[in-house]
């Protein structure tokens, strides 16, 4: 559509990986694997902590809330990139591309509060054990995961509707595999000043905010465990407290560097982006059930369970 000698975009074109077939097919198969298991690994989580009634505390109770996330997340991006690598075209339409932009911003943004919730969770279990059945009761945590979910929609909501007030006159080439905010913005032929300040002010406020959070909790939990006579002691805190860990130095560490890029559309834009938004959710299960003695026996009652039933 025409507006004076602009023209108005209608669909994207999305460039991202290859244009090579051969390598596409080999891309598509790579892709679909990883989606399949992390699907697989995240929904085995949540089905495990769902039946097994041992696994009935705050911490999986949040667990649960990462793995559906870390699902989710993945489904927003993976069947169109699945698709497009299939397809010659490779095209996503206006109101799907801004769809998948929402999405993403909502996934990340609760899961940076989610991320701190179980920092918090894990401060008040070994920093005050004695409170903590009171203070993280039933109530509270779906107070948390309340609130979290409630701020990723509300920073979906903010930047999105900012986003679809700029008038986006082409070229209709994004350079990448999905929809993000970074390269549609530089699409705008208006001001983007709002749509800038508001993703900044989004990115320091949940970004540098949750991590600050997240921070300070780990380190009362560190100087509490290095506190405590016995090695025991010791060893079950960092135990339980190192798959966390983990997980938020992978999320924080791609989602800062995938921003941080200053060439937009380079290489190095596409791994970090590819890292953060395909690579995190599949690595976040099998981080969770490796390293986590609870989920692993967890996972055995439950299969001994089901070999009972059908033997």
């Amino acid at each position: 559509m025409e507006v004076g000698n602009e023209t108005t975009v209608t669909a994207f074109v999305l460039l991202g990986l290859s244009s090579n077939s051969q390598i596409e097919g080999l891309l598509f198969v790579l892709f679909l694997i990883i989606y399949l298991l992390t699907l697989i690994g995240n929904l085995l989580i949540l089905l495990i902590i769902c039946i097994d009634s041992q696994l009935h505390t705050p911490m999986y109770f949040f667990l649960r809330h990462l793995s559906f996330l870390d699902a989710f997340y993945s489904s927003v991006i993976v069947p169109k990139l699945l698709e497009n690598l299939l397809s010659k075209e490779k095209t996503i339409s206006f109101h799907g591309c801004f769809a998948q932009i929402s999405l993403i911003i909502f996934s990340g943004a609760t899961e940076a509060c989610l991320l701190s919730v179980m920092a918090y969770d894990r401060f008040q279990a070994v920093c005050h054990p004695l409170l903590y059945v009171v203070t993280m009761n039933r109530r509270v945590c779906a107070g948390l995961v309340g609130a979290s979910w409630a701020i990723g929609m509300s920073a979906s909501l903010v930047n999105t509707l900012l986003l679809a007030q700029q008038h986006l006159c082409g070229p209709n080439l994004i350079r990448n595999f999905a929809c993000e905010l970074p390269p549609v913005i530089s699409l705008a032929c208006s001001d983007p000043y709002s749509s800038i300040i508001s993703i900044l002010t989004t990115m320091v406020v949940l970004g540098l905010g949750t991590l600050v959070l997240l921070l300070g909790s780990y380190s009362r939990v560190i100087m509490t465990a290095l506190g405590i006579n016995s090695a025991t002691g010791r060893g079950k805190i960092f135990s339980t407290c190192s798959s966390h860990v983990l997980v938020v130095i992978i999320f924080y560490g791609s989602g800062i560097s995938r921003y941080m890029t200053p060439a937009p559309g380079s290489a190095l834009e596409q791994v970090l982006s590819m890292q953060y938004s395909v690579v995190t959710p599949l690595l976040n299960p099998f981080i969770y059930s490796l390293k986590n003695k609870e989920v692993k026996a967890a996972l055995r009652r439950v299969l001994a369970r089901k070999s009972r039933l059908i033997f």
